[in-house]
Formats: structure tokens, sequence, C-alpha cells
């Protein structure tokens, strides 16, 4: 049997300070809700589209995936690890859509 543990961190509010790290990479850390710490190496050209496509939604949500990697003294490691940055949209909206599309279908 194979197993593989990935994770997705998600959070809002305001992007992590990211600190300069080798290799092209910046170094964020998370912290969850019951205090464990996440480490991640992320490429700075996808960071910097982050923090693009953060800067340019009113409300929005990030999260940061990848592989666990090792215990920490705090918390853990995340390996190979991406950051996306998603829209959040308004329920209003939703429901105009869709209210929209049902008067589509029954025409």
């Amino acid at each position: 049997m194979e197993a593989r543990s990935e994770i997705t961190i998600k959070f809002s509010g305001s992007l992590p300070t990211a600190k300069p790290a080798p290799n092209k990479k910046v170094e964020i850390e998370l912290t969850d809700q019951n205090g464990i710490t996440f480490t991640a190496l992320l490429n700075a050209k996808s960071w910097r589209k982050a923090e693009t496509n953060a800067s340019e939604f009113a409300d929005w949500a990030g999260a940061i995936s990848g592989k666990l990697g090792q215990r920490t003294d705090n918390g853990f490691e995340v390996v190979e690890a991406g950051v996306q940055i998603f829209e959040k949209k308004k329920k209003e909206e939703k429901s105009l859509v869709s209210t929209a599309a049902d008067e589509t279908a029954a025409s």
C-alpha cells in the first residue's frame, strides 16, 4: 500500500510575511488555530503573483498546498509548496447568476 501526505493550509485577511531564501525562493510561515507553525519555501515568482492577485481582489482567500515534510521545533515543513489566491464572490452575485441561468433554461 502506498500513502501520500498532502496538505492545504488556507488563510485570509492578510498575506504572511515572506523572507528571501536561496535559489529564487521565499520562506513563509503560517500558524494554524492550534498553534502549529507550517513553514513553506515558495518560488519568488509565484509569491509575487499571489501578492498582485491579493491586491487586485476586493475580498480574497489564499491556500498553500504541498507535501507534509519534516517536523520542526514548532510545527512542520511544507515540501514542494505552491500558493494560490482566490477571489471571494459575493453571495448576492451567485444568486443572480443562478436565477438568470434558471430563466434561460425555462425558455
